[in-house]
């Protein structure tokens, strides 16, 4: 975000706060800052819905009118307690800052606790919208007041602010949410809880396809499968170091009467335990240990949102145990991998981030100095050598070692960390990890690779729903072929192509419902079938079909055989 366009969010804020101010007295002001797609400004006190954003972008405009210079004010301390006398959360921000003091004035009308900048009148904020209201923790605690947080955009031309609201409707149409109860894929019950979706039978099917897709590419290489419990003692956790660092994200202890126990919040510790659990030597590794496993994080209510961030974490999780000179192939065939998995789904927009440590902060990181240079030194020089597109982040690291994020810029806009490679030196040591080497001596030098190609279930589902627009290719489509009639006469012809479609193990339905053909077509494009097979008078006397496909062509004549070939063709090459 260019510094101007900075300045007119930021700006276009405080006109916001100023509207809610007059409209809404008494209203408690928090923060109210610029952001990449726009600006927020969180309020307490204030009671209102998206019904009310009208009202106050109309009394922003009445505001702007004015052309109100922005003027910025020098002040003490002293003097800024007496005017944020009424406002207790821009007090909390005045006792943190420990240098000058400055309050934007806009005109008369409003004034703010800012250090700026602006634009230097309101006659430059001609192009702006709300957007929608949201909750807000203040300062992002959920120990703090849910604050009532107002988002909205602003450019400099009327084009610009019409194309991004012409994306936002193009995102819309995409909400995984939408499209996800549209199609019958998932839902979340409140008798549940947030962020724990429940499969229904079409959203099963797609989740089942990609699973028995990634069992098929790790059997090719060469990993064994293994299967772990979702929860585990207290001991576990503290032994893999998970405990106490990570225990705020993972779900309350539970008290047995054998000892305590935590819902499973990641699988490496479990299966740490399956290769060390018999003598290991130089000929089994590299070992490569597979599960789709079934994680617990313990996530703010606040911040799940339907898919894309959840409590309950399926994955197709693996461990990679090899020595030290293992490590550059087992990365490079990790990374071919994924490559693989991304094209088959025809994925193509992405690029690689090696995530590093920061040797000043003790607290966050193991401290083995050398284990860090060389980790991060192999994983550059795999990356160098695949010729990927990569960035490298300080600081994001791991806290046993760097990790590579492969990330895309999805089909909305928003970017997604997708699947992640870690490479771990700390296992080694705190699970005992050895292996017996050619000259018989147990050697410790066990390093592990943690991956997970497709993220989790549920956040590569989001994106997947997303990315097609719910139009998912043939192999993935819960229901491929729809089979529907003209009249009542069709139906059995239409039996005829059902039966053979099944015996060929493709997923069909028959709408015979004594309803229009419009209709049933209709009906069969909001649920997103792939295939429209549409069987009428015609049909029936020539022995063919009319097959339309999700962009809506139409093709007639075509044999039953023909058909069928072409389509099971399609699924067994998962053509995209």
């Amino acid at each position: 975000m260019v510094k101007s366009l900075e300045e007119l969010r930021h700006s276009t804020s405080h006109i916001l706060a100023a509207a809610v101010v007059k409209l809404y007295p008494g209203v408690k002001l928090a923060i109210g800052p610029a952001i990449e797609e726009g600006f927020y400004y969180d309020f307490d006190d204030l009671k209102i819905t998206e019904n009310d954003l009208v009202k106050i972008e109309n009394e922003m405009r009445r505001i702007v009118k004015k052309n109100y210079p922005f003027s910025k004010e020098k002040i003490n301390k002293a003097e800024a307690k007496k005017r944020l006398k009424n406002q207790p959360y821009k007090l909390e921000l005045l006792d943190e800052i420990k240098g000058d003091i400055s309050f934007y004035k806009t005109g008369d009308v409003f004034e703010d606790l800012c250090s700026g900048p602006h634009v230097k009148n309101t006659s430059e904020i001609k192009q702006f919208k709300l957007l929608r209201i949201a909750g807000a923790y203040w300062k992002g605690d959920s120990k703090n007041k849910m604050l009532t947080r107002i988002y909205g955009t602003a450019f400099y031309s009327e084009k610009e602010l019409r194309d991004y609201l012409k994306q936002l409707e193009e995102i819309e149409k995409r909400n995984h949410i939408r499209i996800g109860k549209d199609m019958g894929i998932f839902i979340i019950s409140s008798l549940v809880g947030k962020g724990l979706p429940i499969w229904l039978p079409k959203g099963n099917i797609i989740k089942e396809e990609i699973e028995k897709l990634a069992k098929e590419k790790e059997d090719e290489a060469g990993y064994l499968r293994v299967s772990t419990p979702h929860l585990a003692k207290k001991e576990l956790y503290e032994q893999s170091g998970h405990l106490p660092y990570y225990e705020d994200s993972m779900y309350p202890s539970m008290k047995m009467d054998d000892g305590i126990y935590y819902l499973k919040a990641m699988n490496c510790p479990h299966h740490h335990l399956v290769y060390k659990h018999e003598l290991r030597s130089y000929r089994n590794l590299p070992l490569r240990i597979a599960e789709y496993g079934v994680c617990y994080r313990n996530e703010l209510s606040g911040t799940l949102a339907g898919l894309l961030r959840v409590r309950m974490l399926t994955m197709n999780d693996a461990h990679i145990y090899c020595s030290k000179d293992q490590i550059e192939d087992e990365f490079v065939n990790v990374i071919k991998l994924v490559q693989g998995y991304y094209k088959i789904f025809g994925l193509k927009d992405y690029w690689f981030r090696l995530s590093k440590w920061n040797p000043e902060n003790k607290k966050k990181y193991i401290d083995e100095p050398e284990n860090w240079r060389y980790s991060e030194d192999v994983i550059r020089k795999v990356l160098k050598k695949l010729k990927v597109k990569f960035v490298e982040a300080e600081d994001e690291a791991a806290f046993y070692g760097p990790k590579v994020d492969i990330q895309f810029k999805a089909i909305t806009g928003r970017e997604e960390s997708m699947s992640t490679i870690q490479l771990d030196f700390a296992a080694k040591s705190r699970f005992d990890l050895r292996y017996q080497d050619k000259n018989g001596s147990m050697n410790n030098e066990v390093f592990v690779i943690h991956r997970a190609p497709l993220s989790t279930h549920e956040r590569f589902m989001a994106f997947l729903i997303e990315h097609y627009a719910g139009n998912f290719p043939l192999w993935l489509a819960p229901v491929q072929v729809k089979i529907v009639t003209v009249n009542d006469s069709n139906s059995k012809y239409a039996k005829e192509i059902v039966k053979l479609l099944e015996d060929n193990k493709v997923r069909v339905e028959l709408d015979d419902r004594s309803e229009s053909i419009g209709k049933k077509v209709r009906d069969a494009e909001v649920e997103k079938t792939a295939l429209i097979v549409t069987i009428g008078d015609k049909e029936v006397k020539g022995k063919t079909l009319a097959v339309r496909d999700s962009k809506g062509k139409v093709k007639f004549g075509v044999k039953p055989k023909t058909f069928v070939k072409e389509v099971v063709d399609d699924i067994e090459t998962r053509k995209c």
